[in-house]
């Protein structure tokens, strides 16, 4: 189906200096080392690990920083004791916020994310308040031109993909299951189709819609929370949004 993607499409921020590239390897890094921890070294038999690599990737960061990722999470280097934790927050306009984070000290990251929200305008939220809004869903994203949106669909729906979305720019959208995420990413490598990104996401069963002024604002603020060392991704509700 053609049209406005009810998901929003996924907007890849390209780190425009040394400190931001800097700052997203080590998020990604620090995710490698995570996988690699919990599960081994190998990616085949470690689905975060692909996960990871697949950030890696489209992150353009180097081969060596990823093994040297790969080695001190797998190995005996990585003393830290990094945990995963989920934030449900406000932001500006009632905006729904659901933020990951990746931290080994939870109130160093707590009391900093308070910060950011109320400077800008939002607060934190009670437990399951904001959550129950947001599915986690397989996503991969197409560019215009890569396949025709016939052959995109095809591929997507043999491997049981829930939907597929073209939006106005021509980007297309696969969303899944996370149980099925691995069988349709296979299906698009297998026929050597690229695309932009392939990831678990959360994804918003309705989507709020502000205006231009109010929406570029909201963009702000989220790259305000996005700038965190230990923030990994923020999701919301706003229509259009990443």
């Amino acid at each position: 189906m053609s049209g406005h993607s009810k998901w929003s499409t996924i907007k890849h921020k390209k780190a425009k200096t040394d400190a931001q590239r800097g700052k997203q390897f080590s998020k990604v890094g620090r995710e490698i080392m995570m996988a690699a921890k919990l599960g081994g070294e190998d990616p085949l038999m470690n689905p975060r690990l692909r996960l990871a690599l697949q950030k890696a990737k489209e992150a353009n960061m180097p081969n060596d920083n990823i093994k040297r990722a790969i080695i001190k999470g797998a190995g005996s280097g990585d003393e830290s004791n990094f945990e995963d934790m989920l934030y449900e927050a406000y932001g500006p306009n009632g905006v729904a916020i659901l933020i990951e984070a990746m931290t080994d000290n939870r109130n160093r990251t707590v009391s900093n994310i308070k910060a950011t929200l109320v400077r800008g305008g939002g607060s934190m939220a009670s437990v399951g308040a904001v959550s129950y809004l947001f599915s986690q869903k397989g996503l991969l994203v197409f560019e215009p031109g890569v396949s025709d949106e016939e052959t995109l669909m095809t591929l997507a729906l043999e491997a049981d993909a829930e939907d597929v979305v073209t939006n106005d720019e021509g980007y297309t959208e696969v969303i899944c299951s996370i149980q099925q995420f691995e069988a349709v990413k296979k299906q698009f490598d297998d026929k050597s189709i690229e695309y932009m990104t392939a990831r678990l996401t959360r994804l918003p069963a309705t989507t709020v819609s502000l205006s231009e002024e109010q929406t570029a604002k909201m963009e702000q603020f989220i790259e305000k929370l996005e700038e965190d060392d230990d923030v990994q991704d923020v999701y919301t509700n706003v229509e259009g949004a990443a």
